[in-house]
């Protein structure tokens, strides 16, 4: 019993001795992780201010802000695993082989897949900062691009979506250079003065400040008769930065219409 106590106390003071002698390594190891996360920070910030001068790009600039950022936090990772003595590890990392590799690739496959989406998204630039998009069900203003997913705002929520359901799927557009294409439908009763009708709609949107009419092809155009209606269809432009994308502008236009044709003696169906 003696000896079988003697043993226990062996292997306890080998344990105590190897914490004693790992306990410095794993706290440089995370002073190590403190400073690469922080350095990573700092070079990101400065790199995002540079690249937005020099491009003129915030989108494609931010996304090349955050990949230098999560570049060097690998590298220190890289660096911790070198002074815990996980050498070994640190290779496998980099050489990319091995099973273990495999295996956390394969768990990783959508996060990989999201990451070269980004880029794909970063460098072909289908949208910028500010652009109204509608995509997988979602219309909003671009927030921002992230190595993940797309930040887009719409109806005062933060919604993400993953950057490789942008690439697969189908994506809209409403910007045109900064501008916005807004439409919508009016009927009118059968047998009203249609010419008459699309004036006054013309004149309404030449009225409305927001309404760019400078080389955009702002229209209203019967566009169709069903039963006894006349479809007239109206389509405008009007600037990003001064849209509202919950759709207040376009209420305005649509009651703007509605009572400059009813004052006109217009009926409306």
């Amino acid at each position: 019993m003696e000896e079988f106590l003697h043993d226990i106390a062996i292997h306890v003071e080998g344990y105590y001795q190897s914490l004693v002698d790992i306990t410095p390594k794993l706290l440089l190891a995370i002073l190590v992780v403190l400073i690469a996360w922080i350095i990573a920070s700092r070079v990101k910030g400065f790199a995002d201010q540079r690249l937005k001068r020099r491009m003129h790009d915030p989108l494609l600039a931010a996304f090349i802000a955050n990949l230098i950022k999560a570049i060097l936090i690998v590298i220190g990772f890289l660096f911790m695993f070198r002074v815990i003595g996980l050498t070994g590890v640190a290779q496998s990392v980099l050489a990319g082989a091995g099973i273990s590799a495999f295996i956390i690739g394969f768990a990783l496959k959508d996060i990989g897949e999201n990451f070269l989406a980004g880029i794909l998204l970063a460098f072909k630039r289908p949208f910028s900062v500010g652009d109204i998009i509608e995509s997988n069900g979602v219309k909003g203003k671009v927030a921002a691009l992230n190595l993940r997913d797309t930040e887009i705002k719409s109806d005062s929520k933060n919604i993400y979506i993953p950057n490789a359901l942008l690439i697969k799927n189908t994506l809209i557009n409403f910007n045109s250079e900064g501008f916005l294409l807004q439409d919508f439908t009016i009927g009118l009763e059968y047998g009203s003065d249609y010419r008459k009708a699309l004036e006054l709609i013309t004149e309404v949107m030449k009225a409305d400040t927001e309404i760019v009419d400078k080389g955009y092809s702002n229209s209203a155009v019967v566009s169709g008769i069903t039963g006894n209606t006349i479809q007239i269809s109206i389509k405008y432009w009007v600037k990003t930065e001064i849209t509202i994308t919950d759709g207040k502008h376009r209420s305005e236009i649509i009651m703007k219409v509605a009572e400059t044709l009813q004052e006109n003696g217009f009926t409306i169906k």
